[in-house]
């Protein structure tokens, strides 16, 4: 082991109280500084957002749990909650070699099969912190937020073919992704499949493809992986955003649901299939996974809290005054934790309208309403906000009472929002069945893509500079953020055929600052309910 083995903190993970004792013991006697020790995954998750670990040593099976501990490790990685300095061991029988020897070619660093010796134990941690040491330059970057160096850093070992490059390859296409360098991160992805084919990698292409906006090809990539690897769960999840972007919610679903099968235990994957249940109209299914997830990781910093708003919803429409008021006081619980979230700040102001209509008090809802829906001036009202407005309106409309300022509201959420088949689809189904509404949200995807064909001829003839203008003008008046994007788009294409470039592109970045901008005061991180972005970011405002 090595000199600094006495300062690692250890965390084991494992249901059999006997093993947990065994690991600890022998992690001690190689010199390990701090042990803990928990029998759950649901405790384990969350010790592990709140606390960085050295080691994680974790079982694969737990009896009483449909969650496995490579559940866990994809879960964690997948959000960013495990450092890449952490190094984590799976322990597995010789019945679950075969899935756990298939990870480790992705993100474990280390596995155990039973019974092992303290030899094993102290080998597998050996060559795992032996890597993360030579690694470290990689590692400290990653940690600063400094990715553009720490790709650099992954390239230039790939390139000289250094120690542990396919590990550093692996790491710098992720971050060749986030950094938008699609080219270069497909080359690190074939790199690798060439060196090994490994599913992850095939997978790494598909994901350079669709962050290029190559959906089609993308589908193509996913259909041939997953034809081939129909238990590789990642590959689902990816073909399940190709299709929700394509704006087909059922087929979608469908594909969620398959990845979701293949891990009962995933609190993203449960929670993503919950949603988008909601939207597909599947509510007692939708309503089953939901409640499920809110009883594994209520206190979990993988917990969306959207999932409490549309469990309130279904429970306000079953007239489960109970049901519903779990909810609230869930999400009351959050918001003492972060005072200052408005998008919390705006699921409260969903729970109290429907509280008041289930008093029967239709006025105090009608005033709620109307103060979320002075919150659809604010730059950062994005669709999931508009949703969730929209839906209350609806059940205000349900009232028996006269409400001609619903659908003007929602023609404003509808021309801001609607930019996609996915996003329209999305506010349609929020409409619970109002043929008015969702008729009027398709007739505003239609008029966005209208003014965006319109641009584009001109752009075509030859004309940018009526382009621009007209995306501009459009963008303002809509706030819609893919047509002040396309704006950007169209003229940073044509500047030089543009003499007053500079001033246009000022308009544009003052629409963009003011329409496209991420929640202030909330994470920048993008929440998604089946693959659909539906928070603003300025990396990715828009659906394509």
């Amino acid at each position: 082991m090595d000199d600094t083995i006495q300062d690692a903190s250890a965390l084991i993970i494992d249901s059999n109280a006997n093993s947990r004792s065994l690991m600890s013991a022998q992690l001690r006697d190689l010199g390990v500084g701090t042990v803990r020790q928990t029998p759950r995954v649901k405790d384990a998750r969350v010790m592990l957002e709140h606390q960085t670990f050295d080691i994680v040593l974790c079982d694969y099976h737990f009896d009483a749990s449909d969650t496995s501990g490579q559940d866990l490790l994809d879960e964690l990685r997948r959000e960013g909650l495990l450092p890449y300095s952490t190094v984590f061991v799976m322990v597995t029988s010789e019945a679950t070699y075969a899935k756990v020897a298939e990870a480790a070619e992705a993100a474990l660093d280390a596995y155990l099969i039973k019974p092992y010796t303290s030899a094993n134990l102290a080998e597998r941690l050996a060559s795992a912190r032996l890597r993360k040491r030579i690694l470290k330059d990689i590692f400290e970057a990653i940690e600063n937020q400094d990715f553009e160096t720490a790709a650099e850093s992954c390239l230039a070992r790939f390139k000289a073919r250094g120690k542990y490059w396919l590990y550093a390859a692996r790491i710098g296409a992720e971050l060749l992704l986030r950094l938008k360098r699609f080219e270069d991160a497909k080359l690190l992805y074939d790199a690798i499949i060439a060196a090994k084919t490994v599913p992850w990698a095939r997978l790494g292409v598909a994901r350079t493809e669709v962050a290029s906006g190559n959906l089609q090809k993308a589908r193509r990539t996913l259909e041939n992986l997953i034809g081939e690897l129909p238990d590789y769960a990642d590959s689902h999840d990816l073909m399940g955003h190709v299709q929700m972007e394509q704006g087909d919610l059922q087929e979608a679903l469908k594909t969620y649901q398959t990845a979701a099968t293949l891990t009962p235990g995933c609190l993203l994957r449960l929670q993503r299939c919950g949603a988008l249940g909601y939207y597909a109209g599947q509510r007692a299914e939708a309503l089953r996974m939901l409640e499920r997830a809110m009883s594994q990781g209520l206190r979990s910093k993988l917990f969306d809290m959207l999932s409490l708003v549309l469990v309130g919803l279904m429970r306000f429409d079953s007239k489960d005054f109970k049901g519903f008021k779990y909810a609230h006081d869930a999400l009351a619980s959050a918001m003492e934790r972060s005072p200052g979230s408005i998008r919390l700040q705006r699921f409260d102001l969903v729970f109290r309208g429907l509280a008041c209509l289930l008093e029967r008090r239709v006025g105090q809802a009608l005033v709620i309403a109307r103060e979320f829906t002075a919150h659809a001036d604010a730059g950062n009202f994005d669709l999931e906000a508009a949703s969730l407005l929209t839906a209350l309106w609806i059940r205000l409309s349900s009232q028996e009472v006269e409400l001609e300022e619903m659908m003007p509201i929602l023609k404003a959420l509808g021309m801001r929002h609607c930019s996609a088949k996915a996003s329209t689809e999305v506010l349609v189904a929020m409409t619970e069945g109002h043929l008015g509404a969702a008729e009027q949200f398709r007739e505003c995807h239609q008029q966005i893509f209208s003014v965006a064909e319109t641009a584009m001829r001109h752009s075509l003839r030859g004309t940018a500079r009526v382009a621009v203008e007209l995306l501009i003008q459009q963008g303002g008046q809509t706030r819609n953020a893919k047509l002040i994007d396309m704006a950007g788009l169209v003229l940073k294409r044509h500047a030089d055929k543009i003499d007053d470039a500079d001033e246009l592109a000022a308009n544009i970045a003052d629409l963009h600052n003011r329409f496209v901008k991420p929640m202030a005061g909330e994470p920048s991180k993008i929440r998604s309910t089946g693959g659909l972005a539906l928070r603003t970011s300025t990396a990715a405002a828009t659906a394509a």
